[in-house]
């Protein structure tokens, strides 16, 4: 089983309102230069959200939600931390409510 991590905002926020992308682009580019394996995804309207464990959650999110999903808690807590206005959150994969972490809506 794998924990996931998450930050959770809108789409709109994540990919216009704030430089995730650039973020994104210099964690990647250390990953290559240190032959690391890509251990994160920026997910548009994750179908993980749509489960009753988030349901609270997926509330306060507006539409259409999006997500930058890791193993790595840090990545997560740093993201947090950088961009102040998004929600976190975490589950074990796979379960009783989703077994493909990456599928969309």
């Amino acid at each position: 089983m794998t924990t996931y991590y998450f930050v959770a905002a809108s789409e709109k926020f994540l990919t216009v309102e704030e430089p995730l992308e650039e973020i994104l682009k210099e964690r990647m580019r250390n990953y290559k230069e240190n032959n690391k394996e890509i251990d994160f995804w920026l997910l548009k309207n994750p179908s993980f959200l749509q489960t009753a464990k988030f349901n609270d959650l997926n509330k306060k999110i507006p539409s259409p939600p999006a997500v930058v999903l890791s193993t790595d808690k840090k990545f997560i807590t740093f993201l947090k931390l950088r961009l102040e206005f998004v929600a976190v959150g975490e589950f074990e994969c796979p379960n009783a409510e989703i077994i493909d972490p990456f599928k969309v809506e």
